[in-house]
C-alpha cells in the first residue's frame, strides 16, 4: 500500500476528469450580423469623435495658456504707468528758474523716466499716438471737446493722459481733447 498526503490524492482525481465538450456551432442571422456591424461602426465613429474633442481641447487649452503668458504683466505695468506718468510731470518743470541742487534731482528723474520707459517697451508697452490723429474710440477716451477752425473735425487736438498697448491689446485709452466742428 502506497501512502499518499491529501494534496497528492486531490491532485490524481482532478488529473482524472476528462471534460466532454464538444466545439458549440453558433449561427449568426443576416440581421444580428447588421446590428453588430452597425454597432462597431457607431462606436469607432464614437472613438474618432471623442478623439476630435480631444485633440480640440488642447488646442484651446495651449491658446489660453499662450494668451495668459502674453499678458502675465499687465497688472503690473498697469501698476507702473502711473508712476511714468508722475516723472514725466516732474520732468516738465521748468528747470530754467531751479538752483543747482533741484536742477541735479531732475537730471536724475530724467534719467529714472528714461529707464522706466524702455523697461516698458522691452516688454510691449507701446505709448498710443494722439496728437493730429483722428479720434478713435478704441484707443482714445475724449474727455473734452474745441472747436477749431483751422483742424479736421473729429481730429484730436490734445493727449491730457497718455494711452497705452501692452502687445497691441489697449491696456489704457489716451484721454483726449477733440475737435469738434459744428
Amino acid at each position: 500500500m502506497i501512502f499518499m498526503n491529501k494534496k497528492e490524492e486531490d491532485k490524481k482525481e482532478q488529473t482524472n476528469v476528462v471534460l466532454d465538450t464538444e466545439p458549440v456551432q453558433a449561427t449568426i442571422s443576416d440581421d444580428e450580423l447588421k446590428k453588430l456591424k452597425d454597432n462597431i461602426t457607431e462606436l469607432e465613429n464614437k472613438i474618432k469623435y471623442s478623439q476630435a474633442e480631444l485633440i480640440n481641447y488642447r488646442k484651446r487649452k495651449d491658446e489660453e495658456t499662450a494668451g495668459l503668458l502674453k499678458f502675465a504683466n499687465k497688472d503690473l505695468i498697469l501698476e507702473l504707468i502711473p508712476v511714468a506718468d508722475n516723472f514725466e510731470r516732474a520732468i516738465k518743470l521748468d528747470d530754467t528758474n531751479l538752483n543747482d541742487e533741484l536742477s541735479k534731482f531732475l537730471d536724475g528723474f530724467k534719467m529714472i523716466y528714461s529707464h522706466l520707459t524702455e523697461v516698458l517697451k522691452k516688454f510691449g508697452v507701446e505709448e498710443i499716438e494722439t496728437v493730429g490723429k483722428v479720434f478713435d474710440p478704441n484707443v482714445h477716451e475724449a474727455l473734452m471737446t474745441k472747436s477749431d477752425p483751422n483742424r479736421a473735425d473729429e481730429e484730436v487736438l490734445e493727449c491730457l493722459l497718455k494711452g497705452y498697448t501692452l502687445k497691441g491689446k489697449v491696456i489704457r485709452a489716451a484721454k483726449v481733447v477733440v475737435n469738434k466742428l459744428d
